[in-house]
């Protein structure tokens, strides 16, 4: 019987994008540690300044250019692959894995809502708008517009957790490429594949905090790594 996998994705899968990770040696907020403020909820409501910044970096983020990696079409070569990813890119989506099978754990830039009545609109029409409105509101009923990224302070959601959670019990292998395994609940998952009898495997540049109970650490590139991988487990 083909063995069940899970993967799970940070944002080393899409450094080689030019999408930057966080706190990588050369992360956003390594190297702007004040632009962490502009991600945390109470700062957006109340801060029309934070708004605006933030809006202006979404709009200049490399995500709108950026093209699936070696490692995004890997995994999208896999049918049926359950991918749980930290990342907000829609990469996997587009190297052609199926919505369906991608879990978005922390949300994804490519729509926004409204805080007040929770319209929802593509984002690329909001960032459109920002040179007459760089405090973007709804057309609707005025409130505030976010994207549709977990803020600092937001809860994820029930139903993502829950999926993610069912498919790290359920999995034979997991797989977590490019993350740290340091921002909870997301981490959690990969004990919860172990403690279920999965086996683990690594796929980082830097150590981890599951190193000690992963069956094997991978510290090579992940644009190679992760196609050897896929190769080695039959595609």
């Amino acid at each position: 019987m083909t063995p069940s996998v899970a993967v799970l994705t940070g944002a080393g899968i899409s450094t080689s994008t030019g999408i930057p990770d966080f706190r990588g040696p050369g992360g956003l907020w390594t190297r702007s540690p004040e632009k962490v403020r502009l991600l945390d909820i109470d700062v957006f409501v109340a801060d029309r300044d934070a708004r605006v910044e933030g809006w202006r970096d979404w709009a200049a983020h490399p995500v709108w250019t950026a093209a699936p990696s070696a490692a995004h079409r890997a995994l999208a070569s896999v049918p049926g692959l359950a991918v749980l990813t930290q990342n907000f890119d829609g990469l996997h989506q587009a190297a052609g894995t199926a919505a369906s099978d991608v879990v978005e754990l922390h949300g994804t830039l490519a729509t926004t809502s409204c805080l007040t009545c929770a319209e929802t609109c593509a984002t690329a029409t909001v960032v459109a708008r920002l040179g007459s409105e760089p405090d973007p509101r709804c057309g609707g009923c005025g409130g505030i517009l976010k994207p549709d990224i977990v803020y600092f302070g937001e809860a994820l959601s029930e139903a993502d957790l829950e999926r993610a959670d069912r498919a790290a019990r359920t999995c034979d292998l997991f797989v977590a490429i490019g993350t740290t395994l340091q921002v909870y609940p997301v981490a959690a998952l990969a004990g919860t594949a172990v403690r279920a009898g999965a086996e683990l495997v690594i796929v980082n540049a830097s150590p981890t905090a599951y190193d000690a109970q992963a069956a094997r650490v991978i510290r090579e590139p992940i644009d190679q790594a992760v196609p050897g991988l896929v190769e080695e487990l039959g595609g």
